[in-house]
Order: C-alpha cells, then structure tokens, then sequence
C-alpha cells in the first residue's frame, strides 16, 4: 500500500536530525515525503551567521538553500512557510495553511516534534500545531479545500534532550541502509555542524537499542543505526506481534 509521509518541522533543521532515517528510508522503497519548515531558524538556531556578521534575510536565504540540499539527499519535498521563530506563534493563520497542506499531501503517516521540550518552546508550538491541524483536516465541514484526510498515525521523533521532554520511545526504527543519505543531509546543515556528531551517536545508541529489542529475527548487527519515535495515537492491528 502506498504511503504518504508529512514531516512538520519547526525550523529549517530539525527534520534532518530528529528524521532524516525515515524520510530516506520511506522515499527509497517509492513513498512521497513532503516535509514542511514552519520557520528557517533565523533567530535561534543560526549562532554561527550571525556572529559571521550576516543580516536576518541572507541568514534565511542560506537556511532555505541548507535544508533544500538536505530534503533533496533525502528524496523529500521542501515546503517552506517562513512563519519565524523564536517565538514560533501558533497563529490561526499558521494552523489554517498546515491544515491545507494536510489536504494536499493527504499523509498516511506524520512525523513531529514532542509536545513538551523546556529547552526549545517553537518545537512544543510545532507539535501542537501539527495535531491540531491534523484534526482539523479529518473534519468534514473545516473550510480548508480538498479532500478530508483519513486518520494517520503520528509519530513524535527524538527531541534533542529527550529525559526532559518526556519522551518515551514506543518505536525502533532500523536506518543503517539509508544512513549516508541522512549523513549527508546532516553536513549539509553547515550552520550546525556541532550537531553533526552529536546526532551520530544518537544514531548508534538507538541501534544499539534496536538490536537487543528485537532479537535474531531481524537481522540487525553491532553496525544498526536507528532512529526512535514515540506514538501519540494508539496502533490498530489484526494482531498482535
């Protein structure tokens, strides 16, 4: 069955860490994956332009470009909204373009930011946006144009903190065959590189985890790679298993 896979992203590079496994994962077995930047990052998650002495429009122009290059290793669709950050407002505007696009793209899957993180408020406004317009989107009588969507499931990836966030991984996902892709698409985000590594090991810990969790049946060796996801609905299944 074909899926559709939407990614809600606060800013311009948190779909890389947080998801960029899933994306390449999805889009290489022929599944869209659309991934759409509520802001660039220009004012919190930009240090390093502005101490370069750049100003707000070339910080945003470069972002754009970064997460471009990434969404594109990671075979995605970049959509951009240029809402702004810190704050990130969760303006009926805001919510009424995503629920839009929720009618677009027509997911079967979503991927988004936890509902709590101390650390970084615009990734809890994302999430809730993300949420909302996903209801939004379901109801028949909301005037949002297009086809209501159907119910897909949402998955919350990994903040950067995660025992302060709340964040209780349900799900192992196993990306050591499309991890150069997300790699890749890691050092394209030039203005982060601190996170490059850091997101690395993140990436080992959890396959490390994958491994013990799943036994012989899958295959995976001390070499797995994951990425971790927790549900914010529970999953319908003929069975368990």
């Amino acid at each position: 069955m074909s899926e559709s896979v939407l990614v809600v992203s606060a800013h311009a590079a948190d779909f890389v860490w947080r998801a960029g496994g899933a994306m390449a994962l999805h889009s290489s077995r022929g599944h869209p994956v659309t991934v759409v930047c509520l802001s660039y990052g220009e004012r919190g998650e930009s240090a390093r332009y502005w101490r370069e002495g750049m100003d707000i429009e070339a910080i945003k122009a470069t972002r754009h470009d970064e997460a471009a290059t990434a969404a594109s290793l990671l075979g995605a669709n970049l959509v951009t909204f240029d809402a702004g950050d810190y704050p990130l407002e969760a303006t009926t505007e805001l919510r009424d373009r995503l629920a839009k696009l929720y009618r677009t793209v027509q997911p079967t899957i979503v991927l988004t930011h936890t509902t709590e993180d101390p650390w970084n408020f615009d990734h809890a406004t994302a999430s809730r946006l993300a949420k909302e317009a996903r209801i939004l989107a379901q109801a028949p009588g909301y005037d949002a144009g297009g086809e209501v969507i159907g119910a897909p499931p949402v998955f919350m990836f990994e903040p950067h903190q995660s025992e302060y966030c709340g964040f209780m991984p349900d799900v192992l996902l196993d990306i050591t065959g499309v991890w150069d892709k997300k790699r890749a698409a890691m050092e394209a985000m030039e203005g982060q590189q601190h996170l490059w590594d850091y997101y690395t090991d993140v990436a080992k810990r959890r396959g490390v985890q994958a491994r013990r969790n799943s036994g012989p049946n899958l295959g995976l060796t001390t070499d797995t790679m994951g990425e971790a996801y927790q549900r914010v609905f529970p999953q319908v299944a003929a069975e368990l298993g």
